[in-house]
């Protein structure tokens, strides 16, 4: 059964994906931290945010029969662990106070889950359009 996601979920995802992303980057750009611990925050971020697209959607090809290798799948979901352990790592060794630690682990975790839902939502409406619905 497929349907449109509805304008109201639509939205909701974009803005969770946003308010994960910035809330992250605004942290970044406040933290009394060196550059080069802000980007591996950062990229972590973004890395974490690819592979869970990837993930998503070689998940997703494979519901619908299109072929997806067993390495790259492998591949998205090596990417999507790894993302979260490089965070709960560098967490783990900062020298932030716990709720600073949490503020980062949980904006990092609505982005990974808002960017989910904002692919999975861009797949669906570009099949219904498709389909016409």
């Amino acid at each position: 059964m497929n349907q449109k996601p509805s304008n109201a979920f639509v939205a909701a995802s974009w803005i969770a994906l946003l308010a994960g992303m910035i809330s992250f980057m605004i942290g970044l750009w406040n933290a009394d931290m060196l550059l080069n611990e802000k980007g591996y925050y950062f990229t972590v971020l973004m890395f974490g945010l690819f592979a869970a697209i990837s993930l998503q959607k070689s998940v997703r090809d494979q519901l619908e029969g299109i072929a997806v290798t067993q390495i790259y799948y492998g591949l998205c979901w090596f990417s999507t662990l790894l993302a979260l352990v490089l965070l709960t790592v560098g967490l783990w060794n900062a020298t932030l106070t716990l709720s600073e630690k949490g503020f980062y682990a949980m904006s990092f975790l609505l982005a990974l889950f808002a960017a989910i839902a904002v692919q999975k939502n861009t797949r669906d409406l570009k099949r219904a359009e498709s389909e016409g619905q």
